[in-house]
């Protein structure tokens, strides 16, 4: 897949870069992205100003259904597989597509939070950790948005303290099944979600990632929680009741799902970094037409010597952070 052009960034070992001297050559820039890459960006762009945009007001008031016919027709560009590898259904694109696809997809938070809950901490526990079978199962419906995805890992009295969580998990007598009994809280794409990757400590003791279909008796979905942010991603409790899954079900090794949770927490937060840079420009294109719409004194308020300083400072401020992200994706 593609790479970067700028070789001797890629040379610098770890964090390197952040103490030493490097040459102007070595920076990252917007510029040194590949034609391909920069075409991707182009038509995740497209695809946010058509779609998400004129979609706003209809997902902040959590009209239903849109929200989820979104990130379906963002599925229908490959965007929801782009992290899935091809044989499962998905696109396999190299890091920096998916950055770039997060980064301009990100006009409207609401959106943005359940496309990286899909993309991200919702997929790639499978694609990272899943048996063959288990792949073969899910892998395709959520690169196709066909099932959306949701990452139960917080609980009321285990927010920051993520393994500190009270859910059960007990294997039964004949070894066929794991029954889950407990609650979590603030899961992303919840009310709309078909697959959950919930967490949960087997015996009380051993904290293991589990597969949860919305199906499964024992499992119900809570009330939609009204924010003050972020309105029109979908937020709910997860309760769940003497929850029989397959053993089959069970995510990695029992005992290991911490790796799990942390290693998908990571790309989780870079990408949300990434989204924030997306958010940053579409305000500035906003900041500017207003400035251009806005008239004081008979002449609009972008002719101003102090308005132009904040657009420009924004602007710089903007490239540089942009820079930053995408140097740091190449270390990661």
């Amino acid at each position: 897949m593609s790479t970067l052009t700028t070789s001797p960034i890629v040379a610098a070992a770890g964090g390197s870069f952040l103490v030493e001297t490097r040459t102007p050559a070595e920076v990252f820039t917007p510029e040194d992205l590949t034609e391909e890459q920069k075409q991707i960006a182009a038509t995740a762009a497209r695809f946010a100003r058509e779609e998400i945009l004129p979609a706003a007001a209809a997902i902040e008031a959590k009209e239903p259904g849109v929200l989820a016919a979104t990130l379906r027709k963002a599925a229908g560009l490959g965007f929801t597989g782009v992290d899935i590898p091809e044989e499962y259904g998905g696109m396999g694109m190299d890091k920096i597509s998916s950055t770039l696809i997060t980064d301009h997809i990100s006009v409207l938070a609401s959106f943005s939070t359940a496309f990286g809950a899909q993309v991200g901490i919702g997929s790639l526990p499978l694609v990272w950790y899943g048996t063959e079978e288990q792949k073969q199962r899910y892998l395709p419906k959520l690169a196709t948005a066909e099932w959306i995805a949701a990452y139960s890992l917080s609980e009321s009295s285990s927010g920051s303290d993520a393994m500190n969580v009270r859910t059960r998990a007990t294997l039964s007598e004949d070894g066929s099944e794991y029954i889950l009994t407990g609650e979590k809280m603030w899961t992303t794409n919840c009310g709309i979600a078909d697959l959950f990757t919930v967490f949960a400590k087997v015996d009380g003791e051993k904290f293991s990632a589990f597969l949860v279909e919305r199906t499964t008796p024992g499992l119900t979905v809570g009330a939609e929680e009204h924010k003050l942010g972020i309105r029109g991603s979908s937020t709910c409790p997860l309760v769940l009741d003497g929850c029989r899954i397959p053993a089959g079900n069970l995510l990695g090794e029992v005992g290991k799902g911490h790796h799990i949770a942390f290693n998908v927490l990571n790309v989780g937060r870079f990408k949300l970094g990434v989204a924030c840079i997306g958010g940053a420009r579409h305000a500035l294109g906003e900041m500017i037409a207003y400035a251009k719409e806005r008239v004081a004194f008979g002449k609009p308020i972008a002719e101003f010597g102090l308005i132009q300083k904040k657009i420009a400072t924004s602007a710089a401020r903007l490239y540089a952070a942009e820079s930053m992200a995408y140097l740091s994706l190449i270390h990661i």
